[in-house]
């Protein structure tokens, strides 16, 4: 049952970060969302491993089962429990943008009970550069996050912001101020690790197309680099 209040916490006052935290990961347990920050921008939040938890996300944002949400974690031992397959060449990308805006798409581990939407058995893993999150993350596990505004509106540059668009479709809202505006790079990397490609880039965002030919070089198809956002 969803909660029919939300709660909204300053957590810039370091007073606070013990009783939202509690919050938060209470709302994930019962299978409530959260609005949380991340480096990029505010996310909403539910947990990874409950269909009608996700499929609530999906319902607040206004989106179809066609748009599956990201799924943040806290570290790269997690990465190896969700993908099929880590190739030494997404290993390289994490060992140099994660923490960090770059969203990896792979091949999920078919044993996974979750549905995230039409995902076509892959999922995109990202390790967010902030803290708050890390530690909520660390807490919960695999969360999906999907940016805190309705389809078709900017993404919320606060928690309160994300409240007036959302109201009480979350049930608790982690506060720290403005945060990054910019929403991560996606890259597709099914290929390599199905063998049948190189990466490509799917969304351009706060990682640039050059740094991750830096890492990657041949393995950034070539006309990777010409993907907008």
């Amino acid at each position: 049952m969803v909660s029919t209040m939300s709660q909204l916490f300053d957590c810039t006052l370091e007073t606070n970060l013990v009783a939202a935290l509690r919050a938060a990961r209470r709302a994930i347990g019962l299978g409530e969302l959260v609005v949380m920050p991340t480096d990029t921008v505010y996310g909403i939040a539910a947990d990874a491993f409950s269909p009608a938890a996700v499929a609530r996300l999906l319902e607040a944002k206004g989106r179809t089962r066609t748009s599956p949400p990201p799924v943040l974690i806290a570290s790269m031992d997690a990465l190896a429990a969700l993908a099929e397959s880590v190739p030494d060449e997404v290993k390289a990308l994490g060992k140099k943008f994660w923490p960090g805006g770059l969203t990896i798409i792979l091949d999920a581990q078919p044993s996974l009970a979750w549905d995230l939407g039409d995902t076509l058995g892959t999922v995109a893993v990202r390790i967010p550069a902030h803290p708050l999150a890390l530690d909520l993350l660390t807490e919960t596990g695999p969360l999906a996050v999907s940016s805190a505004n309705l389809t078709g509106k900017p993404p919320a540059a606060t928690a309160a912001e994300a409240k007036e668009q959302l109201g009480a479709r979350v049930s608790v809202y982690l506060e720290v101020g403005t945060v990054g505006s910019i929403s991560s790079t996606i890259v597709d990397a099914t290929g390599i690790s199905r063998g049948t490609s190189g990466a490509r880039i799917v969304r351009t965002g706060a990682v640039s197309p050059a740094a991750l030919r830096k890492v990657l070089g041949e393995a950034l198809e070539p006309d990777s680099s010409s993907v907008s956002s």
